[in-house]
């Protein structure tokens, strides 16, 4: 069983920055590919980015160019790192390992608003 808890999320205005965290439990952290998730109210779940266990990288063609995703194994964490942020960004952003199986984070909020 991995636990991951998500924190970051919050209020900022059109392009202003945030950076989310995931922390996971466990140790065998190194092994996982972790990805970040969104849903928007009404909107199916969407995969965001992506980082294999050997950093290799992907993302959704709408956030390219301004979100970065990172990993810290030595703290069990990954990272969203969100810039130039956008209405059509707010979300309910959720975080994301995977192994042998899926685990899920329970979710944080992220809103784009003036």
């Amino acid at each position: 069983q991995v636990q991951l808890v998500e924190s970051g999320g919050g209020l900022v205005q059109p392009g202003g920055s945030l950076k989310l965290s995931c922390a996971a439990s466990g140790n065998i952290f190194r092994l996982y590919t972790m990805s970040w998730y969104r849903q928007a109210p009404g909107k199916q779940r969407e995969l965001v980015a992506t980082i294999t266990s050997s950093t290799t990288t992907n993302y959704a063609d709408s956030v390219k160019g301004r979100f970065t995703i990172s990993r810290d194994n030595a703290k069990n964490t990954a990272y969203l790192q969100m810039n130039n942020l956008k209405s059509e960004d707010t979300a309910t952003y959720y975080c994301n390992s995977h192994l042998t199986r899926d685990y899920w984070g329970q979710g944080t909020q992220v809103t784009v608003s003036s």
